[in-house]
């Protein structure tokens, strides 16, 4: 079933975006390029969000998949527009080991005669739009949805509760890091829920759940299972990003130190006597990969690689604890007790 949830999400951002291409043309060929450039910024993700939406509404009876798949398709519309606003922020061109919609405007720009200046204000500016039109439109397909008014706007509330949750985790992330000191890992955990947690796991949960019918007392239990699988999932994710391997991941393994991004594994790092040999070297612009790897050793070896994968498997748990003390159905209690596992064993 998830290959043909898959496969249906594939099918409606291919049309949609085949239609806003031929909208698209009547002002431009740039504005028809960025059309482009967005769809293919929305391919190749792992589909996580619309796989959840729809386990939540299956497990609660829905049996609709059109109707489904519009939810899912909305909450895959708004992970392209939070990824292209994400790399914007962090100035990255590349995203899966391609140009992202910035980096492929900013060439564009030079294609077209443009300075290194100016080519970095046209991607800039096709980010922000690119992301702002991904939204957007996110936010049609809830309004559209064919269902009764209360369960539409039960389900906007969701969307728009997730978008501004995340707003404040983007936001608390930049100020973070700029503070030049490393937070405590209170602050690292409450960063996960609030950038990533709730809108990728949390609010796809109950979206799919509310569109189902399922009672308060179940969403509230889904609500606070993808919270906690969602942190667990983004300490994997933060993990894989200095300890995985890039011929898998499809991410450098010295990105993050170079970028200096404050994880689960930083956070430890700060409490050990091995901070300050870090602390030299994290978060400089200019680190090569052999230094990077000297870094890796040394997170290795302050124990900061087994305290974030312990952390992780504490969330896990504390999820699983969730899914066997609530009145959820058993077979989606099985479904999201093998996905909470896959979330911190997995290795992309």
């Amino acid at each position: 079933m998830p290959d043909l949830l898959d496969a249906a999400i594939d099918d409606e951002l291919r049309a949609f975006f085949a239609g806003a291409r031929v909208r698209a043309g009547d002002y431009g060929a740039h504005y028809a390029a960025l059309w482009e450039s967005l769809e293919q910024q929305s391919a190749g993700g792992k589909r996580v969000r619309p796989r959840l939406v729809w386990s939540a509404y299956r497990g609660f009876g829905g049996a609709d998949r059109a109707l489904a798949t519009r939810v899912a398709l909305s909450f895959e519309l708004l992970h392209t527009a939070f990824l292209i606003h994400d790399d914007l922020i962090d100035r990255d061109t590349i995203r899966r080991g391609t140009p992202n919609v910035a980096g492929r405007f900013a060439e564009r720009a030079l294609a077209h005669g443009a300075d290194e200046r100016a080519s970095a204000v046209w991607g800039e500016t096709a980010a922000v739009l690119a992301g702002d039109l991904a939204l957007s439109r996110a936010h049609r397909e809830i309004a559209v949805l064919p269902v009764d008014a209360a369960r539409r706007e039960a389900l906007l509330d969701i969307l728009d509760r997730a978008v501004f949750i995340s707003a404040a985790g983007e936001l608390a992330d930049v100020v973070h890091s700029l503070r030049g000191t490393a937070p405590g890992i209170d602050v690292v955990l409450a960063t996960l829920e609030q950038k990533t947690a709730v809108y990728s796991f949390e609010a796809p949960l109950a979206a799919g759940a509310t569109l189902a019918g399922a009672d308060p007392d179940c969403i509230a239990a889904l609500s606070r299972f993808g919270r906690l699988v969602g942190v667990a999932f983004q300490i994997t994710d933060d993990v894989l990003g200095v300890f995985g391997d890039p011929a898998v991941t499809g991410k450098s393994a010295s990105a993050d130190l170079r970028e200096g991004k404050q994880t689960a594994l930083i956070a430890h790092a700060a409490t050990t006597s091995s901070w300050q040999a870090i602390a030299e070297r994290f978060g400089d612009p200019a680190l090569d990969d052999a230094s990077a790897a000297v870094l890796r050793e040394t997170l290795r070896d302050c124990g900061a690689l087994d305290a974030a994968k312990r952390l992780a498997e504490e969330h896990v748990t504390l999820a699983r604890y969730e899914l066997d003390t609530s009145e959820l159905p058993a077979e989606l209690k099985s479904e999201l007790g093998e996905f909470a596992q896959r979330a911190m064993e997995r290795v992309r």
